[in-house]
């Protein structure tokens, strides 16, 4: 990258968009001038703070404070200057952050599982003249590069076209659970009760087709550990269109402790009908649930198929990721 300086503005304070800034800053082969800006002005200067904190990487850190809805001078100022804008805010700010991003002609990158809103940034993004990089987080993001990858090998070694089944598993988790939720949050609230609510989309017969989310649960053993898995919505992506007709079965299911989604079943019961599922999914949650800074990723993928001889043959790809130190952190 030579020795520019980029200029890289973070919109969401939240422990995704600071990780994200500590990421940038510690490990790009770059100086990398961060803004990082929250509603929650505190919460942003607390974000910035924690990524200078004893770094010894060149480079400006600063926080601003995000307007809720459209923009303002300070923001359009910070944008005016930016080469890149990485959205971490809630998957509903993404049409808004995403406007902003083609109006000042700056790259778009963001994390979303978010299908709706997806689908209105790839709008927004016709006719830009610079990237948009949608869903490029754990999941959607790395977990379906993951698969792909697999389900493209094992027909390259195979000699086929089609396979039985494409699975891809993902839980960010604690590391230790108890009763009576057996979860701990480590990322987004409303992205949890997101998931959890919203349809998910599968493959079924070789054709995308909808599946109500928390529908098709069971139980797996990954790394000699047992999870619950369900589905749940916007982990697939767009890997229900583009493996449409390539396999019999596609589906993206969430990891959780057994316990969990019984819990979840039983608050879910409990909510009048005709409320905001997700609104009142998310304060239920947050009443019981707490944060939980030491965590536990778990990344699970596996192509079944028959060879080019009717065999059966499973490939599979597994990760158990705990936390690691990034700078000082």
């Amino acid at each position: 990258m030579g020795n520019k300086t980029y200029s890289v503005v973070i919109a969401g304070a939240g422990g995704i968009g600071r990780a994200a800034g500590l990421l940038l800053r510690e490990l790009g082969d770059f100086e990398v001038n961060i803004s990082i800006g929250d509603a929650v002005e505190p919460a942003a200067k607390q974000a910035a703070e924690w990524i200078r904190q004893d770094s010894l990487r060149p480079g400006k850190v600063i926080s601003f404070a995000m307007p809720k809805t459209g923009s303002n001078a300070e923001f359009d100022g910070l944008l005016a200057g930016a080469d890149i804008v990485l959205d971490c805010l809630p998957g509903n700010q993404a049409p808004r952050i995403a406007a902003l991003a083609k109006q000042f002609n700056l790259h778009y990158a963001n994390l979303t599982e978010y299908v709706k809103e997806t689908n209105q940034v790839m709008e927004i993004a016709s006719g830009a003249e610079k990237g948009f990089i949608l869903q490029t987080g754990l999941a959607p993001g790395f977990v379906n590069v993951l698969v792909n990858g697999l389900f493209q090998q094992f027909c390259r070694e195979n000699k086929v076209e089609q396979v039985e089944a494409v699975s891809m598993k993902v839980g960010a988790l604690t590391q230790n659970s108890y009763p009576p939720h057996y979860y701990g949050f480590t990322w987004s609230p409303v992205g949890v009760a997101t998931l959890y609510v919203k349809p998910a989309r599968v493959i079924r017969d070789f054709q995308p087709v909808a599946r109500a989310s928390l529908t098709e649960r069971s139980e797996i053993i990954i790394e000699g550990i047992q999870f619950e898995e369900d589905l749940t919505s916007g982990g697939a992506a767009d890997l229900p269109d583009a493996l449409a007709g390539k396999t019999r079965r596609l589906d993206y299911k969430t990891l959780r402790y057994a316990g969990h989604y019984a819990w979840i079943d039983s608050v879910l019961r409990e909510i009048p009908h005709g409320e905001d599922l997700v609104k009142r999914l998310q304060e239920k949650m947050e009443e019981h649930i707490p944060l939980v800074e030491e965590d536990l990723v778990v990344i699970y993928t596996s192509v079944l198929g028959r060879d080019r001889f009717s065999k059966l043959r499973l490939s599979e790809k597994s990760y158990l990721i705990k936390p690691v130190q990034i700078g000082k952190k």
